[in-house]
């Protein structure tokens, strides 16, 4: 699930709406609606994102949340590690090869880590 996709799953538990009932409303197709959630297709358009928080009421602060997190939602990000040191192109591949393999509260430390946090 990316970041995005939790998110629209929240509103939508805040406010008791089902998927089909959303896509529905939207003019979705569930499935695609169940695949932007789960990460399994890439950021929504920011046309999407705007009916999504006129569909929920979100005022523009909220608006501004959602973007930035479609914006950290590619469920395939690319790393460019030319011209940095030898090891970040090490430290990308590894992470590539083992991210499915790192629980829950590594994954929380690694974040924090490169988010300034710790």
């Amino acid at each position: 699930m990316t970041p995005f996709g939790a998110k629209l799953r929240e509103l939508r538990a805040q406010r008791g709406v089902t998927l089909k009932k959303m896509a529905t409303d939207l003019q979705l197709s569930p499935a695609y609606l169940s695949a932007l959630e789960h990460g399994r297709r890439g950021r929504p358009s920011p046309v999407l994102v705007m009916q999504i928080c006129q569909y929920f009421h979100r005022i523009w602060e909220d608006a501004d949340e959602l973007e930035r997190l479609v914006q950290l939602s590619h469920p395939r990000a690319v790393v460019d590690t030319a011209g940095l040191e030898p090891e970040a192109t090490e430290l990308a591949n590894r992470l590539a090869e083992g991210i499915a393999n790192l629980d829950s509260a590594t994954l929380r430390r690694m974040l924090a880590l490169v988010r300034g946090e710790g």
